[in-house]
């Protein structure tokens, strides 16, 4: 009995002894992830949300957040805009979750690949615009990048009126050079292109731009339009001013119920933390 019982006594403590290390295994792993993983974002005033060359805001003002962990370079954040209730599909922000994952080649050139969900949020939406897409990027340093973005089920209009959905795919790339000091030049250029033909539909006018009442469109064929812009930007410490001009073609008004940002200028604003 008394054999026994030291056994089981010694077979206890062995018991106690590896789980507490493994407790303590744990807890230094969790350590570890916990310094790995870091928290980052920014919060941002612009003069007009323009996005891929056309007016979110309707040319007026917008408040912008983002928020992401990262963790290895696997990030997960979102980000946010207030937007012009008044326009379609009348809701009071756009909200972007994105997931994705960066890869460093030596340092001077990396690549990314994120998912992304776009979300309009508020108001009395008639219908829902929400939209996902898969973008793939290249960086070299800070200075250039190159993504190509494939969105599976964007909604397709023509001016105001809605058509439906169909695939679309957007090219982008943006640099910036610095000049001296915190003083960069900035630019950048894209292709928006609906690659299905949508039904007909009757014209709809909305902004003096848009053409006045008449017979029924015929069906949009795939199409596309280019936009840009170029500027100058100036960095100090956690703060960051854009002054920006921008260009896009007239089909960005046929394809979204918002105004075309061309021959137009628009700032920001931006602090990070």
């Amino acid at each position: 009995m008394v054999g026994s019982h030291l056994l089981k006594s010694s077979a206890l403590r062995t018991l106690l002894a590896s789980l507490l290390l493994a407790l303590a295994s744990a807890a230094g792993h969790a350590t570890d992830l916990a310094s790995d993983l870091t928290f980052g974002g920014n919060l941002a005033l612009t003069t007009d949300y323009v996005y891929r060359g056309v007016s979110e805001s309707d040319g007026h003002g917008a408040v912008q957040a983002d928020v992401h962990a990262d963790l290895d370079g696997t990030f997960l954040g979102t980000w946010a805009s207030s937007r012009d209730r008044t326009l379609y599909p009348y809701a009071h922000a756009d909200l972007d979750v994105y997931f994705g994952h960066r890869f460093d080649f030596g340092g001077l050139w990396s690549a990314s690949l994120s998912a992304h969900a776009r979300y309009f949020v508020g108001g009395t939406q008639p219908t829902s615009d929400d939209y996902q897409e898969i973008t793939a990027s290249v960086t070299y340093l800070d200075s250039w990048t190159l993504s190509l973005t494939a969105i599976p089920n964007a909604v397709r209009y023509w001016y105001d009126v809605r058509l439906g959905r169909s695939p679309a795919w957007v090219a982008e790339t943006s640099a910036q050079w610095p000049i001296v000091g915190g003083l960069f030049v900035t630019g950048g250029a894209g292709y928006y292109y609906s690659n299905a033909p949508s039904p007909p539909a009757p014209q709809a006018p909305s902004y003096d731009t848009y053409p006045p009442p008449g017979p029924p469109v015929p069906a949009q064929s795939a199409t596309g339009y280019a936009y840009g812009n170029a500027g100058l930007a100036f960095e100090q410490g956690r703060w960051r001013l854009d002054v920006g001009y921008y260009l896009a073609q007239s089909k960005a008004q046929q394809l979204f119920p918002y105004r075309s940002a061309n021959d137009h200028f628009a700032g920001s604003v931006a602090w990070r933390f």
